[in-house]
């Protein structure tokens, strides 16, 4: 047959050259994707509400969708924890740090970083300022340390996905130091603090007012924390540390989710600030009169 009477396309009846991905020249494919309708090998798509996007389309569209937010204002995220687990890890290491200075498991409170970090109201008051914030890290035993890091990853489980990772901090911290200020100020003297139950209680307090804010339920969580606090009547337990949290860990959530869309930034950090001053506020103005105590 004559090459003149072959068509330009090719012989009548073959098939039309099979394209290649996109993305990888090697794969031959009749894919495509539905918005770009680019070739696209299996590997390079993704379902889609309709048909099936190339990998670049659906980054694009991530990166130009705006997400939706929680009701504090963070962005709806998988529910993956962060903070909740970096702050268990670090607890723990201190601790094991503390277990192996003593040697001991439970009586762990006679190693050196632990004398050197609890919160003693008048060493802090002298200039040991530190022991305020690094005494939340210091677990009096193996069990104190399970319980406060178990409660602690259940309520964040739930608290953390909804505030954010930023504000989930801030609350954390807000109310490790409340609990420590309300046990400096009202507390006695020379009674010694450790533990993470104020920053632990403060996140309790936050779950109640996140449930509360949510329609769900809250009374197993009013019942296990009423029934921590009235233990602590009968231990060794810091009643108004955890008081101090939980109150100081619930109000800064509330202001945060109650905050209106419009300025909410500007809402939550004033509360922030609010809470900081009255913190700051009680440690100040207790410590002068500390100064010249001792405790025997």
């Amino acid at each position: 047959m004559s090459d003149a009477l072959v068509p330009p396309d090719g012989p009548i009846g073959a098939e039309p050259e099979t394209p290649v991905c996109a993305r990888h020249s090697d794969r031959p494919t009749r894919l495509r994707c539905t918005r770009c309708d680019r070739p696209a090998c299996p590997d390079c798509l993704r379902d889609a509400a309709v048909g099936s996007q190339c990998v670049d389309c659906v980054n694009e569209g991530k990166r130009t969708v705006r997400r939706a937010r929680t009701m504090a204002g963070a962005e709806q995220s998988e529910g993956r924890l962060v903070v909740t687990p970096v702050m268990i890890a670090l607890n723990v290491i201190a601790y094991l740090v503390t277990v192996v200075q003593s040697g001991s498991l439970f009586t762990n409170q006679t190693s050196a970083v632990f004398q050197a970090t609890v919160l003693d109201p008048v060493l802090a008051a002298n200039g040991e300022w530190w022991r305020i914030l690094t005494s939340g890290f210091m677990h009096y035993g193996l069990w104190h340390l399970v319980l406060n890091m178990g409660v602690l990853y259940i309520a964040g489980y739930h608290v953390e996905p909804e505030l954010g990772r930023l504000r989930f901090s801030v609350v954390y911290f807000l109310a490790l130091l409340g609990g420590n200020a309300a046990a400096f100020y009202f507390g006695g003297v020379c009674d010694r603090l450790a533990g993470a139950s104020g920053a632990v209680f403060g996140i309790m307090g936050a779950l109640l007012v996140v449930w509360r804010r949510k329609k769900r339920d809250i009374s197993t969580v009013v019942v296990i924390v009423v029934i921590n606090l009235v233990s602590n009547l009968f231990t060794d337990a810091s009643l108004l540390g955890h008081l101090g949290g939980v109150v100081v860990g619930g109000l800064v959530t509330l202001a945060m989710v109650k905050a209106p869309r419009e300025n909410r930034n500007l809402y939550q950090i004033a509360a922030v600030v609010a809470a900081l001053v009255l913190i700051g506020g009680m440690f100040a103005l207790h410590a002068n009169g500390l100064m010249n105590v001792v405790c025997v």
